[in-house]
C-alpha cells in the first residue's frame, strides 16, 4: 500500500494512470504515465503514522523520477517535464498551510513553466487521480 490517498500499490497505480490516459486517447501523456512514479521505491520512507496501517510515504519522488530518466534520449523533454512536475499542483497546495518556505519555493516553478505545460499538468493530474482509486481512510 502506498499511503492514504493511494487505494493500490504503485505498480497497479501506473496502470490505472495508463488505462484512463488509453480510453480517454490522450496519448501525449501515455510515456509520462508510465515512467511518472518510476521514483518511487528510491524515495520511500515510513512516518510513524504509515507504521500502523502499514503504508508508505514518497516525499519529491517526482524529481527522483525525472533524475532517472533526465538522460533517457528516447524519452521526449515534454514527458520528462510532465514527469518532473506532475506533483507540483498538490505540492503547492499542501505547502501552503504546512511550509512557506517550501510553497514559495514551489510557486516560483510553477510561475517559471509555460501556460501549456501548466494546462497540461493539471490535465496529467486527472489521470493520475484517476490511478489511485477511493481513499481508504
Amino acid at each position: 500500500m502506498q499511503n492514504n490517498w493511494h487505494q493500490h500499490g504503485v505498480l497497479v497505480h501506473i496502470l490505472r494512470v495508463v488505462y484512463a490516459i488509453i480510453k480517454a486517447r490522450d496519448f501525449k501523456f501515455f510515456a509520462a504515465g508510465v515512467l511518472h512514479d518510476i521514483g518511487k521505491p528510491f524515495v520511500a520512507f515510513q512516518k510513524p503514522e504509515d507504521v500502523e496501517f502499514g503504508e508508505y510515504s514518497f516525499t519529491d519522488h517526482e524529481e527522483k523520477s525525472y533524475q532517472i530518466i533526465k538522460k533517457w534520449t528516447f524519452v521526449s523533454e515534454y514527458t520528462k517535464q510532465i514527469v518532473r512536475y506532475h506533483y507540483l499542483i498538490r505540492d503547492i497546495k499542501k505547502s501552503f498551510s504546512e511550509d512557506k518556505s517550501r510553497y514559495h519555493t514551489k510557486q516560483k516553478i510553477w510561475d517559471s513553466l509555460s501556460l501549456n505545460l501548466q494546462k497540461d499538468l493539471e490535465i496529467f493530474l486527472h489521470y493520475d487521480d484517476l490511478g489511485k482509486g477511493k481513499k481508504r481512510r
